[in-house]
């Protein structure tokens, strides 16, 4: 495998989450559905976490960015798991 697979791969993952976090804005400001927000908000957070990861792996390989990443993957998780839980009262 060439070294130039994982930084495609490390790209396209934050292509995907960062499309995915601007197709649910889209459609929460079209429909105002709260639980778009809380997805969009996660998406974000992941494309921000896939960002890291490309500073960390591949950008500046001396610094030590893990603790970033699970700081973004987890902020994520916990705004997604905030708005499920938020949005069943209603």
């Amino acid at each position: 495998m060439s070294p130039a697979f994982p930084a495609a791969v490390y790209v396209l993952c934050f292509v995907t989450s960062t499309a995915c976090a601007y197709l649910l804005a889209r459609n929460y400001l079209r429909t105002a559905a709260r639980l778009l927000l809380w997805s969009a908000l996660c998406f974000g957070l992941l494309a921000a976490n896939n960002l890291a990861l490309i500073l960390d792996l591949l950008v500046l390989p001396a610094v030590n960015l893990a603790t970033v990443r699970q700081g973004f993957s987890l902020a994520a998780i916990l705004v997604l798991l905030f708005g499920f839980v938020w949005d069943l009262d209603n």
